[in-house]
């Protein structure tokens, strides 16, 4: 490598650290964002019952036993992936409604359960967190 591409690499590191790193969201902001947009279907405590899905003859499933039916854990990259769409293809009965403008937004970096840091749409992951804090 030449100087000069040592010193751009460098500068641009140096220009990353000095970004400032966008907060988590709280429960409360996913809470919000399944109320306008999940509870429909997934009933307003999560557990399934929603009104659209009475009316279509859908059974959602209960979102506060992700964890138990994962052995106790909550599968953060999964849940993420069912949400915005990454693994839908597999669920039997319709899909779920496609939310792509609501996860067009800033991101914030995410450990999906592997250790590793990525970048996801703030919305996406303010409504992973809340799942999470609903787990029974």
């Amino acid at each position: 490598m030449t100087r000069r591409v040592l010193y751009a690499f460098a500068a641009g590191a140096v220009l990353v650290a000095c970004m400032p790193m966008a907060e988590m969201p709280q429960p409360d902001e996913g809470r919000a964002l399944f109320a306008e947009n999940c509870a429909l279907c997934h009933g307003p405590s999560g557990r399934g019952g929603g009104a659209v899905a009475k009316e279509m003859g859908l059974q959602a499933p209960d979102l506060t036993g992700i964890a138990a039916r994962n052995g106790g854990s909550f599968p953060r990259a999964e849940v993420l992936s069912t949400i915005d769409g990454y693994t839908r293809k597999d669920m039997s009965g319709p899909d779920m409604p496609e939310f792509g403008a609501l996860l067009m937004a800033e991101t914030v970096p995410v450990d999906t359960g592997d250790g590793v840091m990525s970048p996801v749409p703030r919305p996406l992951a303010a409504l992973m967190i809340y799942l999470e804090s609903i787990q029974e």
